[in-house]
């Protein structure tokens, strides 16, 4: 089975380190073969029918991409076909800059950090940066992501300081991309489709809690899931 990591990589970037390594954790915990490759994002238009043939599941990982439209095409395949996909931080921020697009047709849905003079600036600045923080996520009961966790209250470390605009909270929510996780005070922390095999993002960093003898449970859902692909014949 073969991952695609979509982001561009730097050995010097702690959590794309720990993508890779988790991504090892699981796989060995799982007793699964899975490959995987960092995907540079200006390479993606002119790749995506190969990508499209080489990937059974996507990861959208962390960090400041080469290419936002690139990114969010792969987004944009994986939730219109049902291709498993993970976003992490930066990931979780794009997801979101996709759905607003391409299914709400929000179509100047900016990011502050790339376009901030955006009319329509559905990813803002967090009113306090979670960069090196651990917080706690409350998990709503009666979502995927619950079924993962199998509790409702988790420690997850951050590395963030981008999320959804609360003015876009209500209208993400209810155009069928979920909220289905929150800090104390009701901030997004996690998304997903519930009709989806598997298309989550959250805003912290899971893949910093894995280790080889304490995989994360989210990664471990996620290359299950791609492993469904595999066997379908997808």
């Amino acid at each position: 089975m073969k991952v695609g990591i979509v982001g561009d990589f730097s050995p010097e970037y702690p959590s794309q380190i720990a993508t890779n390594n988790a991504l090892m954790h699981s796989s060995r915990k799982l007793g699964v073969s899975v490959e995987y490759e960092w995907i540079p994002t200006a390479t993606i238009s002119k790749q995506m029918d190969t990508i499209k043939e080489t990937y059974q599941g996507f990861w959208i990982g962390p960090g400041v991409p080469d290419s936002i439209d690139g990114v969010l095409s792969i987004i944009q395949y994986a939730r219109e076909n049902n291709v498993p996909l993970l976003g992490t931080c930066g990931g979780f921020q794009y997801i979101i800059m996709e759905y607003a697009r391409n299914k709400m047709m929000l179509e100047n849905a900016g990011h502050e950090e790339r376009d901030p003079h955006s009319n329509q600036l559905i990813i803002s600045k967090l009113a306090c940066s979670l960069v090196g923080q651990k917080g706690e996520v409350i998990v709503k009961n009666s979502s995927r992501i619950f079924e993962i966790y199998q509790m409702e209250n988790v420690i997850e470390q951050f590395r963030c300081n981008y999320g959804l605009s609360p003015e876009y909270e209500k209208q993400i929510h209810e155009a069928g991309l979920r909220i289905v996780g929150t800090d104390s005070m009701g901030n997004p922390r996690i998304i997903e489709l519930p009709e989806h095999k598997f298309f989550i993002g959250t805003l912290f960093v899971p893949q910093l809690s894995s280790t080889l003898d304490s995989t994360h449970c989210i990664i471990d859902s996620f290359i299950t899931q791609s492993l469904t692909s595999v066997k379908s014949g997808r």
